[in-house]
């Protein structure tokens, strides 16, 4: 049938992600770095990626495509919603440094500021007793390489939740969102990369903080490829 549907300009694709979170019903997945349309039967032609496309590289079209599929669409999220088998290694657990490493390093080498386990947005629960209370990081998992004092000057404090929203595709939007309403969260520190890939996970965290209606301090930090704190 002749439809409206989405076409993608891999040129002007970033690989950014964005798009991908965008598409509830999934038809969108990042491939080799962009965008592509993978389900036209998902593609519901309402085109909810469009205005989440920072370089413009998604545009309507009316050509041959299959009809939507709003069954196989809901087939599907449901699939998604099932809880993953458990991995022992994702179970909750908060740390507590010792005394002795309260100075920055112990006899000589650097001492981990982690505070908590699981670290990854998408693994850690919304609620959990580390987030009682917490100052709250939440930074692109890139920054911990690229940044040499990441665990003294972000990390030490708080609770720390990384993420990339181009390797995940997933929009952490809502998951931090329900973090920060149901916890008592005290204040949120967004370090990010200095790349556009990454301007994901800032107005991720940005959408979750208004959606909460809390009034919560908050920073954003951007670290340029380099080491370097962007003033």
């Amino acid at each position: 049938m002749i439809r409206k549907i989405i076409h993608i300009d891999e040129d002007k694709c970033t690989g950014c992600g964005l798009c991908a979170n965008a598409c509830h019903e999934g038809a969108i997945e990042i491939i080799d770095g962009k965008a592509k349309l993978t389900r036209e039967d998902f593609c519901d032609g309402f085109g909810d990626c469009l205005p989440n496309c920072p370089t413009g590289a998604i545009s309507f079209e009316e050509r041959e495509a299959p009809a939507y599929d709003e069954a196989a669409v809901k087939a599907a999220q449901q699939a998604k919603q099932k809880p993953p088998h458990a991995c022992p290694g994702s179970a909750v657990r908060q740390i507590k440094a010792e005394p002795s490493q309260a100075a920055p390093t112990l006899q000589g080498k650097p001492v981990s500021r982690l505070a908590q386990w699981p670290c990854q947005i998408k693994l850690v629960p919304v609620k959990a007793p580390f987030f009682d209370g917490a100052k709250l990081l939440i930074a692109a998992d890139c920054t911990a390489y690229a940044y040499a004092n990441m665990h003294e000057e972000f990390m030490r404090g708080k609770v720390t939740l990384i993420g990339c929203p181009k390797l995940d595709a997933v929009d952490y939007a809502e998951k931090l969102g329900e973090i920060i309403s149901q916890n008592d969260i005290k204040s949120v520190t967004i370090v990010r990369m200095q790349v556009p890939c990454c301007g994901g996970l800032q107005r991720a965290a940005e959408r979750a903080l208004q959606a909460s209606g809390k009034f919560i301090p908050w920073q954003v930090i951007t670290i340029s490829m380099d080491g370097s704190i962007v003033e």
